[in-house]
């Protein structure tokens, strides 16, 4: 089983949800922390309340940008990742003939791309050392579609094809890649949804206001990084149910989401 103790463990989306969960339970098992969001002073009081503060560092990062991401990764001079958690992202609900194509571009580009991007840069290191971690929190919407979702669950889909293309190419040279797959989570994540001008939501849905909590599923995360997992679907009710009958009887889970109420 992996440790979590020592490991440096860069977290994206770290300041709220479930990655605010994940800083406080990794710490609390010893790794040294990088935490990424966009908000700095969020990173910041973060930071302060975790134990041995001073063993973790703050790197803001406006993941829209995957590119100016990177500049900015660089010249922080981050040295070696052991582990990568890529778990910031962002979700939407939208019908599809509302939804501006500015939209699904920057769903595409936190949920996607800058996951290939961050991939892509710790990568090397890893191959070269012949160990290392990579961690990609998807979603069950990566495996499922259901309404208001379209780019959101299209993002979620590539992130998981490009996550099991990587994990083919570098599984004998030492590198562990895992997919993790949340359902709903009682988060602000409907909160911070974008809609189809590209404004936030600003309210709950029923659906993730009745989830699992972000405290359980981070622990879920970690026993699957711990146990080297490659794919992990961490849900109850429904969500958990909907890949399994995606699987075994599609037609019926297509006739239940084309008939499913939502609000």
């Amino acid at each position: 089983m992996t440790a979590i103790a020592g490991k440096r463990i860069w977290l994206t989306g770290a300041s709220s949800g479930i990655g605010l969960s994940l800083a406080e339970q990794l710490a609390a098992a010893g790794a040294e922390l990088i935490l990424s969001a966009r908000r700095e002073s969020l990173l910041n009081d973060l930071q302060q309340r975790l134990p041995h503060s001073e063993r973790h560092r703050v790197l803001a990062l406006d993941l829209s940008d995957p590119e100016q991401a990177l500049v900015t990764a660089q010249a922080a001079q981050l040295g070696q990742i052991d582990i990568l958690i890529n778990n910031a992202g962002v979700s939407q609900r939208s019908w599809v003939i509302d939804t501006e194509l500015a939209v699904y571009r920057q769903l595409m580009e936190v949920d996607y791309l800058a996951v290939v991007a961050l991939t892509k840069w710790v990568l090397p290191e890893m191959l070269a050392r012949g160990e290392g971690h990579i961690v990609t929190v998807s979603s069950v919407a990566g495996k499922v579609g259901t309404k208001l979702r379209s780019g959101y669950a299209g993002a979620k889909y590539a992130v998981l094809g490009f996550m099991d293309c990587l994990r083919a190419e570098v599984s004998q040279q030492g590198v562990v890649c895992s997919s993790i797959l949340p359902g709903f989570i009682n988060t602000q994540v409907a909160h911070n949804a974008l809609t189809g001008d590209g404004s936030q939501r600003g309210r709950a849905d029923g659906d993730n206001a009745s989830g699992m909590s972000a405290d359980a599923c981070a622990k879920q995360i970690i026993a699957a990084i711990q146990h080297n997992r490659d794919e992990v679907v961490i849900a109850k009710g429904m969500s958990k149910l909907a890949p399994l009958l995606q699987r075994f009887m599609p037609g019926t889970l297509r006739r239940i989401m084309a008939k499913r109420a939502v609000d």
